[in-house]
């Protein structure tokens, strides 16, 4: 066997501020804020507030759109690819299984802007055996690693984008987005609070109550074997298990064994399609979720 280190991906956001309300509700959109007559006071605008969201790209299963904020000081530009779906409808994970296509975008140069991830919240999976799959049931939102590439002005975000949105059948969708961010003005608070929110809703850091206790590969059985610690108010029986590597590295469904309150094991199938049927030094993703919370790290194999 072959024994794993693990290191935590990006950090988890922390929200900014917080609100006594779904912060993602805009009153204007269901008339709530005048319903007593006067606009509730909920937020206050700046004299010039813009928003920073593109148009949506509609197609038949949902629509999706880029939300960003002005860029840090440090150049890197808070935003989100924002995935509207429609009723009985889903959409993929980074690593969809045997069939089913993850998010992709592709920024224009031009623009001053470079796209350096998408992260991704917990997701669930659908179906058994060969038609499995993992993806999202609800409207979700990837934050998006942007940094600016110029030296400072207006940035351009001209994003192709290349999802697949599926119900009884999968429909490949691909449209561009614009969105400019000029420099100086003022950003919408409810597009701000959409991008904290999809930040805070990804997987958490490993900690102490809930990690990865052991992962090692056994190449003759071609499993990843994983023990695990899970928070005491998790559901156990909920527990799940989503793994994603680079290209030719593949994963079948994770088998559970002795899952109880606090700790458990599980064996995750592996397939490598190229010749060097080694995982020695290549990174994979794994998200373990349970119930309501889930944590994310790396696995890297020596």
């Amino acid at each position: 066997m072959i024994a794993a280190f693990y290191r935590p991906l990006e950090t988890r956001g922390e929200t900014r501020y917080s609100l006594d309300h779904d912060p993602t509700h805009d009153p204007s959109e269901d008339g709530s804020a005048h319903r007593h007559g006067k606009p509730s006071p909920r937020f206050f605008l700046p004299g010039r507030s813009y928003g920073a969201a593109s148009e949506w790209v509609a197609s038949p299963g949902g629509d999706f759109r880029i939300v960003a904020s002005q860029p840090k000081p440090d150049g890197f530009i808070p935003a989100i690819l924002e995935v509207r779906l429609k009723p009985g409808w889903k959409t993929y994970w980074r690593d969809p299984g045997a069939s089913g296509i993850p998010p992709q975008m592709t920024l224009d140069p031009a623009g001053g802007v470079s796209l350096q991830s998408i992260r991704f919240p917990a997701p669930k999976t659908f179906g058994e055996g060969p038609g499995r799959y993992v993806g999202y049931d609800a409207p979700v939102a990837f934050p998006l690693t942007l940094k600016r590439t110029g030296n400072g002005g207006n940035v351009t975000i001209r994003a192709s984008v290349f999802l697949g949105i599926c119900e009884d059948i999968c429909i490949p969708v691909q449209g561009d987005v614009t969105l400019t961010l000029k420099s100086g003005e003022f950003d919408n608070p409810l597009d701000g609070a959409r991008i904290e929110k999809a930040v805070a809703a990804l997987p958490e850091r490993p900690s102490g109550e809930f990690r990865i206790t052991n992962a090692d590969f056994d190449a003759a059985a071609g499993m990843i074997r994983l023990k695990f610690v899970l928070p005491p108010d998790a559901d156990a029986a909920s527990a799940d298990l989503f793994l994603a590597g680079p290209e030719g590295v593949f994963f079948g469904e994770p088998i559970f064994h002795d899952v109880q309150r606090a700790e458990g094991r599980a064996d995750v199938p592996v397939k490598l399609s190229r010749k060097d049927r080694s995982i020695a030094g290549k990174p994979i993703a794994l998200t373990l979720r349970a119930g309501s919370r889930s944590m994310e790290t790396t696995l890297a194999f020596d």
